[in-house]
């Protein structure tokens, strides 16, 4: 029996659902990773940021999947870097001088049982100089951001663990607990936005763009009390001490990357370039973060998902843009899979959506 896309060539997808913006799906515990893995089964190479695929305790691992944290992904957009697959990362992972025992013990015992049951390279541990100083904040939109105040601690930090061999490298910062109570209430059950994810970014943004690897971040938090009523949506990171081992795998299979410049012929690898992205699906009201307008430049065709809002209104209608409309992740998936087949999407046929 064959199956969708056998025996046909991927086609590079690139996947966005923008972090701290409330988005319905996408907007909590890894809850788009059904989305992206049914995008990744459609497209054959699924091109996404962490937001998409972290899910704390809970991961995918798929060859199919590609781990790009956010800096790394608008640079690839941009056509300023390239991915190179790879076989393994080894993962040198950073921790915040503010993360207190036995909060960092847990940490610890997370990159010792990814390396023994999962046979993951880990390592160097390195612990930040001083403490990271984490602030959370929210702007008039209501989207989720926060500051870092001793960003050359997080570097310096980082520089040793690229120096001590590790190839990616993850991040564990102390964040506040309970910063606003009210809208961690709505956010456990499913209605709010999630008030970590802007200041993670603004993280693994810096620590990505100095270092030139991937990298991606883990907040530390004391856990919460049991509540029956929490969103099946956010329930993943009420099972474990740490949101650290989907990070951990994530970035244990993360592609290289190599700026364009000085790889022009790949130096023997096989490079993924933004010139060969057959399609790109964000929400349908979020499409003004510079991967999706890189791409859009381009000409490459762009789904919008009408059926995950978010807090923005930013869609194709207010940027100018030509829009494949989709009401689903489902619905986008089978379009990606016509222009991977070669097949029109205007055919009578196929029902596609017109273009917004």
């Amino acid at each position: 029996m064959s199956t969708a896309g056998e025996g046909l060539p991927p086609l590079p997808t690139l996947m966005v659902v923008p972090t701290g913006v409330g988005c319905r799906v996408g907007g909590f515990a890894g809850d788009a990773l059904p989305a992206a893995r049914l995008l990744a089964g459609a497209s054959g190479c699924l091109i996404t940021h962490p937001n998409v695929l972290n899910a704390a305790a809970l991961y995918w691992s798929d060859p199919r999947l590609h781990y790009v944290e956010g800096w790394a992904l608008n640079r690839f957009a941009a056509g300023d870097l390239a991915l190179a697959p790879v076989r393994r990362q080894r993962v040198g992972l950073v921790l915040d001088a503010a993360v207190e025992e036995p909060l960092r013990l847990r940490h610890l015992q997370v990159a010792q049982a990814c390396g023994a049951s999962l046979g993951l390279p880990i390592g160097p541990v390195v612990t930040t100089e001083k403490p990271l100083g984490v602030t959370l904040a929210r702007g008039s939109s209501g989207a989720s951001w926060g500051t870092i105040q001793a960003v050359d601690a997080l570097l310096r930090a980082g520089e040793r663990a690229v120096a001590g061999g590790a190839t990616a490298v993850a991040v564990v910062a102390r964040f506040p607990d309970d910063p606003d109570p009210g809208a961690l209430e709505a956010y456990r059950h499913g209605e709010g936005v999630d008030g970590l994810a802007g200041a993670e970014a603004v993280i693994s943004h810096l620590l990505s763009r100095h270092l030139g690897v991937p990298c991606a971040h883990a907040p530390a938090l004391a856990p919460l009390p049991p509540d029956p009523r929490v969103d099946a949506r956010a329930v993943a990171e009420e099972l474990g001490h740490t949101f650290l081992p989907c990070v951990l795998v994530g970035l244990s299979r993360a592609p290289d990357l190599v700026p364009v410049p000085l790889a022009p012929n790949g130096g023997g690898r096989v490079l993924w370039r933004a010139d060969q992205l057959g399609a790109v699906v964000a929400p349908a009201g979020a499409l003004g973060g510079e991967a999706v307008l890189a791409c859009a430049e381009r000409g490459t065709p762009l789904i919008g998902v009408t059926g995950n809002p978010c807090l923005l209104q930013v869609d194709g209608a207010a940027l100018g843009l030509p829009v494949i409309a989709a009401s689903s992740y489902a619905e986008a998936a089978g379009l990606v899979l016509a222009l991977r087949e070669g097949l029109a999407l205007e055919t009578p046929a196929l029902r596609a959506a017109p273009l917004a």
